[in-house]
């Protein structure tokens, strides 16, 4: 399931989605606003080109969306139902979380938007060498 080849290895691990070997990210995470989602024009290991088309990733913010929803609904039940906070406390813990956890969701989805676009070919490595 989390082997190569699956868009799950791909996703965890911030690899390309094609060859699954080369970084997605220039980066690692960081809080640095102008560093979070820096991508590489073209991935090092196969040449995907990652901005497919431009604006590509205005559709991460709807993979974002989701994401930020259902981390919301999840801190709300933990704080209300297993942590009896009150509704006030609650929606500050809800503040303080998405904020600590904002670099990553937003990682996250532009990941997830381009694996939905693109599958993993082994022979990937040689496309390099053809171009």
């Amino acid at each position: 399931m989390l082997g190569k080849g699956s868009k799950l290895y791909s996703i965890v691990r911030n690899k390309c989605p094609r060859c699954q070997e080369g970084a997605f990210f220039k980066y690692r995470i960081s809080f640095n606003p102008k560093k979070i989602t820096k991508l590489h024009d073209n991935c090092p290991t196969c040449n995907l080109k990652y901005m497919m088309e431009p604006s590509f990733f205005f559709g991460a913010m709807y993979v974002n969306y989701a994401i930020a929803v259902a981390l919301f609904v999840g801190i709300f039940i933990v704080a209300k139902v297993f942590l009896g906070l009150s509704i006030l406390q609650s929606f500050i813990a809800i503040i303080i979380i998405s904020l600590l956890l904002t670099p990553y969701s937003l990682r996250l989805s532009r990941i997830v938007w381009i694996n939905i676009f693109v599958g993993y070919d082994k022979n990937a490595k040689n496309i390099k060498s053809e171009r």
